[in-house]
């Protein structure tokens, strides 16, 4: 096994103290799972923001949450590794490092570019339903839907798993080192221990009381003997885990798929005390990744900006926002200025109306994406936008082509995920949005690795209160409606890569990603400056939210949106991951990267969210 230098230890400086906050129905989420009054805590609370300097490299780039992750890719790309054998060995670190996150036991969405072929292809690796789900799933006794955490803590919220599958299928299309070789990072790290990480630690303490009601093995991995979480600093170990990987390694997906690991999964969900699942062994060996062609759309003429399609909405409500913006001048507002803030909140209205109302897994239901991205129907909603007053409530449009009744959603996506941005040193990129869903998944801990809980991303209603359908209800073998984005920019012109882009957040996903698009394209920022700009959005009521402490949380802003009708909410829960890798250096011809604001500086610039932990580095 090769050695791996990688630094166990790290220190950042936070600004703020981590606290937790109440995540209620009105504070940006799709809309209330359970009864309005409910309130939510946010699967991970903020963990302070701490300044990021724009990171330059020559040869190529990985960006990603955690320091340790980030050196694993950069290392597989130093051996010569593709993209895609970077994002493997940095997920898998990732999994150990932020287990509260991502990890082999969720699902993933991946865009990745092939520069010799000039392809960009999506692969879906998101979790389904069981064969068994019903369309009850999450209903009590009564027929009335389960309060969100009763949904998720424990089996009955598992999804069948697909990171593995369909890692393993993008390597064995684009990887160059042997599969095997990608888990040696994390093995090594789980073996000898890795210091948790200030976030990691906060996390653990928001979800202590969870975690300990859950029993083990989750209870001593991550809570002291007296249920308190154990601190940043602790070196931590998971030899379970190391043999998880080892296994994988050298038997494929299969090993996790087929066999003892996918019994001991089946055994977790299915023999909870109290919350059991369905999974059975025939849905992880009948698991199957889908490789889906992406959705793309231009952009102010220069830019095309290509996402993920359906079951995920992040695309599609990304470039839905973006060709409603593209009838204004944004670039003559300029950034966190009302007139701004109101435009592109008024815009995220008009994409989350539709999104609710019309995206789902298109292997189930018709999603009329073609026409939700239609320039022209974009137009028209741009129309309803007035800069005096807000829409308020957003009613969805009717795309092309669109005829079927739908009943209004209400999933709720909270924000535990991660996102990492890679190009390699010939110009193939990968932008990956990884989950389990809400903070440390399901609870239930198999092998080293929490299992996801994927299934509440599903309406827990099938019908609407006019009894019409919802197009993300409970199906057997569905995948449920994610609000996931990574996105590949490219020159519309030459087809050029100019930048790989995502964020985690649950549905707010969607609002930053869409952000930072606009701050590197309008307002002319470099990567690191247009992921720092402050976060805020609105989605399907008149609440307009906006980041707490930040350069737009202004009296005469809050006011200024108060007096065109918003109702104003001030929010520390706004946390982004977003990371990024942009096209600094020169083309062939002589010109920059569209998106260079430093060129010569190092042929690729990375930026990393100040929000979260995460580094930007590449090699030389």
């Amino acid at each position: 096994m090769a050695t791996y230098s990688l630094s166990r230890r790290y220190s950042l400086v936070y600004l703020s103290a981590a606290a937790l906050a109440v995540l209620t129905a009105c504070g940006g989420s799709d809309g209330p799972t359970a009864e309005p009054s409910e309130q939510f805590v946010p699967p991970e609370p903020p963990s302070g923001y701490t300044a990021k300097a724009i990171a330059y490299a020559d040869r190529d780039m990985v960006s990603a949450a955690n320091p340790l992750a980030v050196q694993a890719g950069v290392a597989i790309l130093a051996r010569g590794g593709s993209a895609i054998d970077a994002a493997i060995a940095t997920q898998m670190v990732l999994n150990l490092v932020e287990p509260q996150s991502s990890g082999i036991g969720g699902g993933a969405f991946l865009l990745h570019f092939d520069k010799g072929g000039n392809k960009v292809l999506a692969y879906d690796g998101r979790e389904t339903a069981p064969r068994n789900a019903k369309p009850d799933l999450f209903l009590d006794g009564a027929g009335k839907p389960l309060g969100f955490l009763a949904a998720v803590d424990g089996g009955r919220s598992v999804g069948t798993p697909g990171l593995l599958r369909m890692l393993e299928a993008a390597h064995k299309a684009h990887g160059k080192l042997p599969w095997k070789d990608l888990f040696e990072p994390a093995i090594q790290l789980s073996e000898e221990g890795f210091a948790i990480s200030p976030r990691m630690s906060v996390s653990i303490a928001g979800s202590a009381a969870r975690i300990k009601a859950q029993g083990e093995p989750g209870a001593s991995y991550f809570l002291n003997a007296d249920g308190s979480a154990k601190a940043a600093g602790t070196l931590l170990k998971n030899p379970e885990f190391a043999a998880t990987l080892k296994a994988i390694a050298v038997g494929g997906a299969d090993a996790f798929y087929r066999g003892a690991i996918a019994q001991d999964i089946v055994n977790k969900v299915n023999q909870h005390p109290t919350n059991p699942g369905t999974l059975s062994l025939q849905d992880l060996s009948g698991y199957t990744h889908k490789v889906r062609e992406p959705v793309c759309g231009v952009y102010r003429v220069q830019y095309r900006i290509c996402g993920m399609p359906a079951p995920s909405s992040g695309g599609l409500a990304v470039l839905q926002t973006l060709g409603i913006l593209q009838n204004f001048n944004l670039a003559g507002l300029g950034p966190n200025t009302l007139d701004s803030v109101h435009l592109i909140s008024e815009a995220y209205r008009l994409a989350y109306a539709d999104r609710a109302l019309y995206v789902a897994d298109p292997d189930f239901v018709n999603v009329p994406q073609a026409g939700m991205i239609n320039a022209d129907y974009l137009k028209s909603r741009a129309s309803l936008i007035s800069m005096q007053t807000t829409i308020g409530t957003p009613v969805a449009g009717t795309p092309p082509d669109m005829v079927q009744p739908r009943g209004a959603d209400t999933s709720l996506n909270l924000p535990s995920t991660s996102h990492l941005s890679i190009v390699d040193g010939a110009g193939n990129a990968v932008s990956m949005t990884t989950t389990i869903e809400n903070g440390f998944g399901s609870l239930q801990m198999v092998r080293g690795f929490l299992l996801n809980n994927q299934l509440t991303d599903f309406s827990f209603t099938a019908t609407d209160a006019a009894g019409k359908p919802i197009a993300n209800r409970v199906e057997p073998g569905k995948r449920p409606r994610s609000s996931m984005a990574p996105t590949l920019v490219f020159n519309a012109g030459t087809g050029d890569l100019e930048a790989a882009i995502g964020s985690p957040g649950g549905s707010a996903i969607i609002q930053y990603t869409a952000k930072s698009l606009i701050g590197m394209i309008d307002w002319k920022l470099n990567v690191q400056q247009a992921i720092n700009l402050p976060n805020f959005g609105a989605q399907t009521n008149a609440t307009t939210s906006i980041e707490k402490g930040s350069l737009i949380d202004t009296a005469a802003i809050r006011e200024g949106l108060k007096a065109r009708g918003h109702t104003v909410a001030q929010t520390d829960s706004f946390t982004s991951g977003l990371h990024g890798v942009v096209f600094n250096g020169w083309r062939d011809d002589g010109s920059a990267g569209l998106l260079a604001r430093n060129p010569g500086a190092g042929t690729y610039a990375g930026g990393a969210d100040p929000r979260r932990e995460g580094i930007a580095l590449g090699n030389n």
